[in-house]
């Protein structure tokens, strides 16, 4: 009997330890299915790095749009007083183009003149220029044609022959197109 009890000691020992050897092996495996907090950490470590990419990437982009813009501003600061002298400036052309007879009216029209010089310095200051374009080609970026008629021998096809309204352009930008008459 002893050796019996012996015997089922022994196969009982066995039996628990392929079972403790099973359940350790299974641990194993579970465990190295799972990410290890290490690998979780530096899986984290990647998205947030990434993260922080995508964020500075996106910063810089704001503050280089910011910088266009506040240029933009300051380049066209002067586009809305413009826009509003442009009529005062048609009129004053206007004016100069009468004839005039009589001391006080040809002061009255030097006067003209040099308001016209005044106004014209500060567009030159600004970058403000007209745009006349008597007898070049016509070009819709800065010519609004008002009127087409038949041309005559000599005249080129497309061409302005008579410019109602001069245009303006603050640094690159039409402020106003030129008013046009062109050859069909």
């Amino acid at each position: 009997m002893t050796e019996n009890n012996h015997q089922s000691i022994d196969e009982t020992d066995i039996t628990e330890e392929e079972k403790e050897t099973e359940a350790i092996e299974q641990e194993n495996a579970d465990v190295e299915e799972q990410p290890t907090e290490i690998e979780k950490l530096e899986k984290k470590n990647e998205e947030l790095e990434d993260r922080v990419l995508r964020l500075q990437a996106e910063i810089s982009n704001m503050q280089r749009r910011n910088t266009k813009e506040r240029q933009d501003a300051s380049k066209y600061r002067s586009q809305a007083l413009a826009t509003s002298l442009l009529d005062a400036l048609d009129n004053l052309h206007r004016a100069l183009e009468t004839e005039v007879e009589g001391e006080e009216a040809k002061t009255l029209h030097k006067g003209v003149e040099m308001v016209l010089e005044q106004i014209n310095r500060a567009f030159e200051e600004e970058k403000i220029t007209a745009i006349d374009p008597l007898n070049e080609p016509f070009n819709p970026e800065y010519h609004q044609a008002v009127s087409m008629v038949p041309g005559e021998e000599g005249q080129e096809s497309q061409s302005v022959i008579q410019v109602l309204q001069k245009g303006y352009i603050l640094n690159d930008r039409v402020i106003r197109p030129a008013m046009v008459i062109v050859v069909e």
